[in-house]
């Protein structure tokens, strides 16, 4: 259904503001009757079950003197997302046999529905964060501390035990910490203190030892193959996604701004960071990823830099501002990670706006 178009700013701030009016104008516009939000690119996102709170989280990010979210549509993703949850709060599990990321987007849907701010939602978001903390790999489920993939989340769906953790990463360990914190989680609860055991891992950071590592992040401690950076002697490289995602779990997890690990971790990405693309690929090997996860990046460090008033967020707004399609649209030329979908690509990159239209980013 077309969405209801408010006019665009009458007076905007800046041309982020008007580039974010346009981008979520397309995204409301690609609305299906049923309230979800599906992929034309890749089968596996065509049920909308993880793309929809995707979605619908990141327009909900959109300052609404930019481009309010209409209410009609808004609530009927919302009834989408909780049509689309199971008995257990998991959201990408309708489809037997097919998950549909559902830590990822079980995370995502309470974002969402607590950004939303329903009143009537909070039974839905206390029972997916029950399932999100099922869903982490401890000692409930046979995992222990010394273990490599102890306080992270991987996929979802079935409950994983030792010794096989399948796809474990930062990504989707940051994002369910985010949407804890968010369902209103305590910080001392024991989900989010094991949850520090597997981010501190990530990093390239010894307190103790300083020149040991560089302050940023890798991606998983289990799954080596997809540290995208490559590896440099003992340690894997840093780069710029992980290294976002590692400061937004760190900040989600209770660290201080002044954290010492989360101020290494910031003078990775102030010294690392690019406009065009996401940093920290050496050799022909790696450097495709600095195109293929631009939009990824983009999102994450905007929300990193703007949290911690690191430089950088305004050069990368207008890089996106220049990319920018006709119908208000985004996409990557690349697909390692599919960004060559516009409603992955316009998602993140209304994100990394929304965090450059506030006051005090540069």
């Amino acid at each position: 259904m077309e969405a209801k178009r408010p006019p665009a700013p009458a007076n905007p701030q800046s041309a982020a503001e008007e580039s974010l009016h346009r981008g979520a104008q397309y995204l409301w516009s690609r609305q299906a009757e049923d309230g979800g939000w599906h992929s034309k690119t890749y089968g596996l996102l065509r049920s909308g079950q993880s793309l929809t709170p995707f979605v619908l989280e990141a327009l909900l990010e959109v300052p609404d003197d930019v481009f309010p979210a209409p209410k009609d549509q808004m609530n009927r993703a919302i009834e989408f997302i909780r049509r689309n949850t199971d008995a257990s709060g998991a959201v990408g599990m309708m489809d037997h046999g097919l998950p549909d990321y559902p830590n990822y987007a079980t995370a995502l849907a309470v974002k969402a529905l607590s950004r939303a701010g329903h009143t009537n939602a909070r039974g839905d978001i206390e029972r997916m964060a029950a399932y999100l903390r099922s869903r982490q790999f401890s000692e409930e489920h046979g995992w222990r501390p010394d273990d490599a993939t102890y306080g992270a989340w991987g996929m979802g769906g079935e409950i994983r035990t030792p010794p096989n953790p399948g796809h474990v990463d930062l990504s989707m360990t940051r994002h369910v910490i985010e949407a804890l914190a968010e369902a209103g989680v305590d910080r001392n609860n024991p989900v989010f203190q094991r949850a520090k055991v597997f981010v501190e891992r990530c990093q390239n950071y010894d307190p103790a030892h300083a020149e040991r590592g560089d302050g940023g992040f890798y991606f998983s401690t289990v799954v080596l193959d997809a540290n995208k950076a490559g590896s440099e002697g003992e340690r894997y490289r840093s780069y710029g996604t992980a290294t976002a995602d590692g400061l937004l779990a760190l900040l989600a997890l209770g660290y201080s701004p002044d954290d010492q690990r989360v101020r290494a971790a910031a003078r990775w990405l102030a010294a690392h960071h690019r406009a065009d693309g996401a940093p920290g690929f050496v050799g022909e090997a790696y450097e495709r990823w600095t195109a293929g996860l631009w939009f990824y990046y983009a999102a994450s460090s905007s929300s990193a830099m703007e949290k911690l008033q690191i430089a950088g967020v305004a050069p990368l707004a207008g890089a996106l501002q220049r990319a920018q399609k006709p119908d208000g649209s985004w996409s990557n030329p690349e697909n390692l990670v599919k960004e060559d979908d516009p409603l992955i690509a316009t998602a993140f990159a209304l994100k990394a706006l929304a965090a450059a239209t506030q006051p005090h980013v540069y």
